[in-house]
C-alpha cells in the first residue's frame, strides 16, 4: 500500500508503470530532448572559430559559414524543442487522465464505511487537483533530467576539450551540489504532502458551506464559515511558504557554489591567457560554456522540488488505488427471485471492539410479497437493518437469506439488481427528468419511462415543465419540490421493477397534499413486491401485513396494526402520542 513510508524509488518506479502504455510517444520526447541537449554545446563551439577565424585571422569562408550554421542550429533546436514539449505534455495529460479514471473507478467500488469516514472535499481535491501534480514526477522530471544531463555532459565535454585544467574546478562543485540537494529534498517532500492535505481542507470547507448555504444564512453562520475558510486557506499558505523557503534556499546555495567555481575559473583562465596558453576564441568559448552550464545545473537542482511534489501526490493517488473495494465473495447469480427474506440471529457492530451493537440477535422471516413495516425511535436499528440487505454493511454475526441463499454467496451485482430503494433523502442527478427516472436502466424506452412516471403520479407536474421529460432538474433536483423529487424517485423504482422494495421514511418530510400523491404512488409501487417500510408517520403503515417494533436493535413487538393496538404496548403508546400530536397540529 502506498504511504509515507514507501521509498521514493518504489513510488517512482510504480508511477513509471503507468507511462509504459505510451512508451513510443515518450521515447520520441526523450530522443527530441536529447537532440535539444546535443545542440547546446554547439553554440560555444561555434564561438571559437567565429572569434579566432573571423575577427583574428579574417577567414572569409568562416565569416560566411558561421552565420548560416547559427541559423541552422537554432532551426534544429526549434523543431526538436517543439517536438519534445508536445510529446511530453501529451504523455503527461494521458497519465493524469488515466490516474483520475482509475481513482474514480476505485471510489465507486469502495465500501460504504469509507464514505462514512472520508472527507468529500479532500477526496474531490485529490481527484481534481492533487493528481495533476504527479506529472511533475512522472514525465516533467524525466524530461529535465535527460535534457539537462546531456546538456551538462556536452558542455563539460567541450570544456574538457578546450581546457581540462579549468574544467576540473567545475567538477569540484558536483559533490557539494549533491549534498545541498539531498538536505533539501526531504523537507520539500514533507511540505508538499502537507500542502496537498491543506488543499483538501479548503475543498472540504467549501463543499460543506455551499451544500448548506441555506442553513448558513438562516442561522447566521457566515462569520463562522468565513473564519473556517480563512483558517484553511492560511494553513495552506503557511505550508506553501515553507515549501517556497526550502525550494528558494536550495537554488541560490547551488548557484553560490557555482559562482565561486566560476570566479576561480575566470581567474586561472586570465593567468593562462597572459601566458599565451589559450586563444581569445578558446577563452570566450570556455566561459560561454561555463555560463551556459549554470542554467541546466540550476534546473537539475530545482528538479528536486517538482520531484518531491509529484511523489507526495503519487502517495495520495496510490493510497486510494490500494484501498480494498467492498468485499464480494459471492459466486451465485440469481436471475429471478421470489423475494423471501430471512434474518437469522443478526448482530451488527459498526466499530470492532466498541461493544456497541446496532442490532442484537435480530431474527425475522419475511414472506414473498409481504409488506413489513419497521417502527421505533431514532437509534433503534431500523436503517441499520435495511442497509444490510443490499450489503452496504455486513453483519458482525448471523446470516441473511434470500430465497434460501445466504446473501454473501450471491454476487453483489446480482443481489442489488433485485432491490429498489426509496428514501426521504432523494438523490437526483443534474440531468433530465427522463435520465433520472431511467438511472441505471439506460436501455429503457421513452414509453417505459413515461409509464413509470404515470404510475408514480409524476406526469401531472412533468407535463407542466418547459421541456417535459427532457427538463433539467438542477443539482440534486433543486428546481423541484420535495414531493416532486419523491415521485421521480418512486418512478425510478417502478421502472427498475425489482421484487424487493425498501422504503426509508419516504413520506416523512412531505406536506399533507404531497404525501397523498406520494402515498398513492407508493401503493402502485408496492404491489406484488416484498416491501420493507421504515415508518415515521404510523398512519402510513396501518395496512402493512406486519409491523415490527424495534428498541435498541431488538424486536420488542410484532403483529398487524389492529393486534398491536389491542396489546396496548410500545406500538400503541407510540401511535397514541403521534395521534395526539397530529390532532394538536390540526387544531392549530
Amino acid at each position: 500500500m502506498a504511504n509515507s513510508e514507501m521509498s521514493s524509488k518504489d513510488l517512482y518506479l510504480r508511477l513509471l508503470r503507468y507511462i509504459l502504455p505510451y512508451w513510443r510517444v515518450f521515447a520520441v520526447s526523450v530522443v527530441s530532448t536529447i537532440a535539444v541537449a546535443a545542440t547546446e554545446p554547439a553554440l560555444p563551439a561555434l564561438l571559437k572559430p567565429l572569434l579566432d577565424g573571423s575577427f583574428v585571422n579574417r577567414d572569409q569562408t568562416l565569416i560566411k559559414l558561421i552565420p548560416l550554421l547559427l541559423i541552422g542550429l537554432f532551426l534544429l533546436r526549434g523543431i526538436f524543442t517543439f517536438t519534445s514539449n508536445y510529446t511530453v505534455n501529451w504523455v503527461s495529460t494521458k497519465l493524469v487522465t488515466d490516474l483520475r479514471n482509475l481513482m474514480f473507478q476505485k471510489l465507486i467500488t469502495l465500501p460504504t464505511p469509507y464514505y462514512d469516514n472520508a472527507s468529500s472535499g479532500e477526496v474531490i481535491a485529490n481527484v481534481a487537483f492533487n493528481v495533476s501534480q504527479v506529472t511533475s514526477a512522472g514525465t516533467n522530471v524525466i524530461t529535465v533530467l535527460v535534457r539537462d544531463f546531456f546538456t551538462v555532459l556536452g558542455l563539460l565535454g567541450w570544456m574538457l576539450y578546450l581546457n581540462w585544467k579549468l574544467t576540473l574546478i567545475a567538477f569540484a562543485i558536483a559533490p557539494i551540489t549533491a549534498l545541498i540537494v539531498r538536505l533539501f529534498s526531504k523537507r520539500l517532500r514533507e511540505m508538499s504532502r502537507s500542502s496537498q492535505s491543506a488543499l483538501g481542507d479548503i475543498t472540504h470547507v467549501l463543499d460543506e458551506t455551499l451544500g448548506a448555504h441555506k442553513v448558513v444564512k438562516v442561522f447566521g453562520g457566515q462569520d463562522y464559515e468565513i473564519k473556517r475558510f480563512s483558517e484553511a486557506t492560511n494553513r495552506a499558505r503557511r505550508f506553501s511558504m515553507k515549501q517556497t523557503v526550502a525550494a528558494s534556499a536550495n537554488v541560490p546555495l547551488v548557484q553560490l557554489v557555482a559562482a565561486i567555481a566560476l570566479a576561480l575559473i575566470i581567474y586561472f583562465a586570465t593567468l593562462q591567457s597572459s601566458g599565451n596558453q589559450t586563444t581569445v576564441g578558446g577563452f570566450v568559448s570556455f566561459i560561454t560554456a561555463m555560463l551556459m552550464l549554470l542554467a541546466p545545473v540550476k534546473r537539475l537542482t530545482g528538479v528536486s522540488e517538482a520531484l518531491q511534489r509529484g511523489l507526495a501526490a503519487a502517495e495520495i493517488v496510490f493510497a486510494l488505488l490500494d484501498k480494498e473495494p467492498e468485499p464480494d465473495s459471492g459466486t451465485i447469480e440469481i436471475p429471478h427471485t421470489q423475494g423471501a427474506l430471512e434474518f437469522q440471529n443478526i448482530n451488527l457492530e459498526y466499530e470492532a471492539g466498541s461493544h456497541n451493537l446496532a442490532l442484537k440477535d435480530f431474527s425475522l422471516k419475511i414472506a414473498p410479497g409481504e409488506t413489513v413495516a419497521l417502527v421505533g425511535q431514532s437509534g433503534s436499528g431500523k436503517t441499520s437493518l435495511v442497509n444490510l440487505i443490499p450489503r452496504f454493511y455486513h453483519p458482525t454475526s448471523g446470516q441473511i437469506l434470500l430465497d434460501g441463499y445466504d446473501t454473501t454467496t450471491i454476487k453483489l451485482t446480482s443481489l442489488r439488481s433485485h432491490i429498489a430503494f426509496v428514501s426521504q433523502d432523494v438523490v437526483l442527478f443534474n440531468d433530465t427528468v427522463a435520465a433520472n427516472i431511467a438511472y441505471g436502466q439506460q436501455q429503457a424506452t421513452i414509453e417505459a419511462i413515461t409509464a413509470a412516471a404515470e404510475a408514480a403520479h409524476a406526469m401531472e407536474f412533468i407535463h407542466e415543465m418547459p421541456q417535459g421529460l427532457q427538463t433539467l432538474v438542477g443539482e440534486n433536483g433543486v428546481k423541484l419540490s420535495g414531493g416532486q423529487r419523491q415521485r421521480i424517485a418512486i418512478a425510478r423504482a417502478i421502472l427498475k421493477n425489482a421484487p424487493i422494495l425498501i422504503l426509508d421514511e419516504a413520506t416523512s418530510a412531505l406536506d399533507t397534499q404531497s404525501e397523498r400523491h406520494v402515498q398513492a404512488a407508493l401503493e402502485n409501487l408496492m404491489q406484488n413486491r416484498t416491501t420493507i417500510v421504515i415508518a415515521h408517520r404510523l398512519s402510513t403503515i396501518e395496512n402493512a401485513d406486519r409491523i415490527v417494533v424495534m428498541q435498541k436493535g431488538r424486536i420488542v413487538e410484532i403483529g398487524n396494526h389492529r393486534k398491536l393496538i389491542e396489546q396496548n404496548g410500545v406500538y400503541a403508546n407510540l401511535h397514541r402520542i403521534q395521534f395526539v400530536h397530529e390532532n394538536t397540529q390540526t387544531a392549530q
